[in-house]
């Protein structure tokens, strides 16, 4: 199984303290070792790094670790494949257009059986059930809104029902972003934290490494970080419920809700 991670915030901020935590997963304190990206949001763009490589031993890794890229929204994965063979067109996170923004999602989990019919407009360029997934899923939101996009209420609702049907087919856990805001979904095991003031300072669990983020903020920032496994073991985070989709803006979740009786998280 793969892993993920994501952030959303209220003012353009960098990852690079989580991202060196998450790289280490890459191969080095975990077995993720079939690849690795990263995409940031920077107004309409972004900017997206992939490698078909284990993380951890990256030199490309390592530059977009030292380099803060800032952005209000990211999301970022490890691999360890379960469908797909290790090459660049299966590396995660993936990215297509629609109604004129890019869209960005990474999954975590095994859809054994999900073989959707695919009407042209979104199709895989690589062979794993993530990205066919992600081609179903702006299929459905363009078929349902057609060229004009819904409101975020709207969305979240269509979301939800769209999750419900692949999520009844195995572990689904995902990130998906168009730059405004987050969704996140629970299949198996994700879990978030915010930083906002007072900020303290974070100890990573997979690295040495610390940060006071009273020295690198304002007292408006405000940080969701959203993580397979939690990232730093000083501070709380929160576990999200098996089979539930949240959505995140302004670096906090808005809404939330139950969608199935999820599998059960692995062993591993």
């Amino acid at each position: 199984m793969c892993q993920l991670l994501g952030m959303n915030c209220n003012v353009p901020t960098d990852i690079c303290f989580s991202f060196a935590g998450f790289q280490a997963r890459g191969g080095a304190t975990d077995v993720h070792s079939d690849g690795w990206g990263i995409a940031f949001f920077e107004g309409r763009g972004t900017r997206v790094f992939l490698e078909p490589l284990a993380s951890c031993s990256s030199p490309l890794a390592g530059v977009v670790r030292s380099y803060p890229i800032h952005s209000e929204n990211v999301i970022a994965h490890i691999r360890k494949a379960t469908q797909g063979v290790v090459a660049l067109e299966n590396t995660h996170p993936f990215m297509r257009e629609l109604w004129g923004r890019y869209w960005i999602f990474a999954h975590n989990g095994h859809l054994p059986d999900f073989a959707p019919e695919l009407d042209g407009s979104f199709t895989p360029v690589g062979d794993t059930d993530s990205e066919r997934a992600f081609c179903w899923l702006l299929q459905n939101l363009r078929q349902r809104f057609a060229s004009r996009p819904p409101s975020q209420a709207q969305l979240f609702e269509t979301l939800h029902q769209l999750t419900l049907e692949v999520g009844a087919l195995g572990a689904f856990n995902f990130l998906l972003s168009n730059g405004d805001c987050l969704f996140a979904h629970c299949s198996t095991r994700l879990s978030y934290i915010i930083r906002q003031a007072p900020f303290a300072v974070a100890h990573l669990s997979d690295q040495d490494l610390s940060i006071d983020f009273s020295d690198v903020t304002t007292p408006d920032d405000r940080v969701a970080v959203i993580a397979t496994v939690p990232l730093t073991d000083n501070e709380a985070w929160t576990t999200m419920p098996s089979g539930s989709l949240w959505l995140f803006e302004e670096g906090a979740p808005v809404t939330h809700r139950l969608t199935v009786t999820a599998p059960q998280p692995p062993d591993a």
